[in-house]
């Protein structure tokens, strides 16, 4: 017998690209340790497989063949983690960047356009 749900209609019209990098940032450092994550369980699956022993070993045999060989891995956890520190870290840049860049863009697209329409309604 009541009315029905209430219904707002808002226009998204403007991001402060301030939020968008703050938020980007925090998002961006959370992927940055889930990525660290996910290779250290990479790392340690194809290690326990012995992967890493067979590819080490034949890089040794490789190179030995051809400039003497000084032993060292050609993969180990140290190599593998500083390299993925310095993907996560650029990826952190790179993904606050953009996010910043579509704030500035969409403001301007908005400007034109008039932005985002949103319809808001209440559960029944």
């Amino acid at each position: 017998p009541g009315r029905g749900p209430r219904r707002a209609n808002l226009q998204i019209k403007r991001f402060d690209p301030w939020s968008v990098l703050k938020l980007s940032l925090v998002l961006g450092v959370a992927l940055f340790f889930v990525w660290m994550v996910a290779i250290g369980v990479l790392y340690a699956v194809l290690d326990g497989m012995g992967v890493w022993d067979k590819i080490n070993g034949t890089a040794n045999d490789l190179f030995a063949a051809t400039a003497g060989g000084t032993g060292e891995p050609l993969i180990s956890a140290g190599r593998v983690f500083g390299i993925a520190a310095i993907i996560g870290a650029v990826n952190i840049v790179l993904f606050s960047a953009l996010a910043t860049v579509g704030a500035f863009v969409y403001n301007v697209s908005a400007d034109l356009a008039g932005g985002l329409e949103v319809t808001l309604a209440e559960r029944e």
